[in-house]
C-alpha cells in the first residue's frame, strides 16, 4: 500500500492536527481528510471518499496548491468479525501491530479480550504513536519524515532507537 500525505504550504491544517492522504489499498483508491483531536478511541475525525486513480488524484491536490508532505509505504490486511474491523498493520521499521475498529469501545474491548489481547496495552492515536514507543522522535518530528518505505533503518533512525 502506498499513501501521499498533504498540507497547504502554510501547515494550516498540521496547525490543528489535520492532514489530507490519498491512498492506494490495491483494490480501490481513497481521499481522505483526517484530523487527530486527541489520543483517545474517538479522538480521529476522518472523512473519506474513493477516487479512481493515484496519480491523477495526487496531481491534482498539487496542482490547486497543497504540499506533499510525505509518501509512506505499509503492508496490511483487513478482517471482519462480529461486525468488527481488524487491521494487520506493518509499517517499515517497527514491529508489525493489530488495529481494531467498531461501532463503540465496549465492542472493540470484547473484540481484544477475544483475539487475547490485553485492553491496558492498547494505544490509541496515529501510527506516530507506534513509532515514539521504539524511536525517541516527537510525535512533530516523526509528521516530518518526508518519506516511509521498506528501506533497511537508516542511520539517523537507528541512532534515536530505544533501547
Amino acid at each position: 500500500m502506498r499513501r501521499c500525505v498533504f498540507d497547504y504550504p502554510d501547515s494550516r491544517l498540521k496547525d490543528i492536527g489535520g492532514w489530507i492522504r490519498v491512498r492506494d489499498e490495491g483494490d480501490k483508491v481513497t481521499f481522505s481528510y483526517k484530523q487527530l483531536n486527541d489520543r483517545t478511541l474517538h479522538g480521529t475525525k476522518e472523512i473519506e471518499v474513493t477516487v479512481g486513480d493515484f496519480e491523477k488524484t495526487v496531481d491534482l491536490l498539487t496542482a490547486i496548491g497543497l504540499a506533499q508532505k510525505a509518501y509512506q509505504e505499509t503492508k496490511r490486511e483487513k478482517w471482519t468479525l462480529s461486525k468488527c474491523e481488524i487491521t494487520i498493520d506493518t509499517w517499515p521499521w517497527i514491529p508489525t501491530f493489530v488495529e481494531l475498529e467498531a461501532l463503540t469501545e465496549s465492542e472493540i474491548q470484547q473484540l481484544a479480550g477475544k483475539l487475547g489481547f490485553d485492553w491496558k496495552n492498547a494505544m490509541h492515536g496515529s501510527v506516530e504513536t507506534a513509532y515514539q514507543k521504539y524511536y525517541d522522535f516527537t510525535e512533530h518530528e516523526i509528521d516530518a519524515w518526508p518519506e516511509i518505505t521498506f528501506i533497511p533503518e537508516p542511520a539517523w533512525l537507528l541512532a534515536k532507537k530505544k533501547l
